[in-house]
């Protein structure tokens, strides 16, 4: 079983914006490299950051509305959300590293 959560359109608002803990979002695509370039570490991190945050990734080209609403316009795109509200973004793949520093940073 995986640590993180697929997020929909109908779904997003009770995972992320109404969740306890911090939740970093993933907005990804299968067509996109760089996507599939930081995939693994945002994984990663929702098996290393179990109980301090909630990591959900929404496929932005199957759940258009949601995107529309956080106005991604590139992706990869990462959020971090502390009850209901953005605390912190960041577009682009990152190496792992960076990627946990983000994280521990923000939550």
């Amino acid at each position: 079983m995986s640590n993180y959560v697929n997020a929909t359109d109908a779904t997003f608002d009770a995972e992320v914006l109404e969740s306890d803990v911090p939740v970093l979002v993933d907005f990804w695509a299968d067509w996109c490299g760089p996507c599939k370039m930081i995939g693994p570490h945002v994984e990663a991190a929702a098996a290393e950051f179990a109980g301090k945050l909630k990591v959900v990734k929404l496929d932005v080209q199957e759940n258009q509305a949601t995107a529309m609403k956080f106005q991604i316009r590139s992706i990869p795109a990462l959020m971090i959300f502390k009850n209901g509200q953005i605390v912190a973004q960041q577009i682009g793949a990152l190496p792992k590293a960076q990627l946990d520093a983000f994280i521990e940073k923000n939550i």
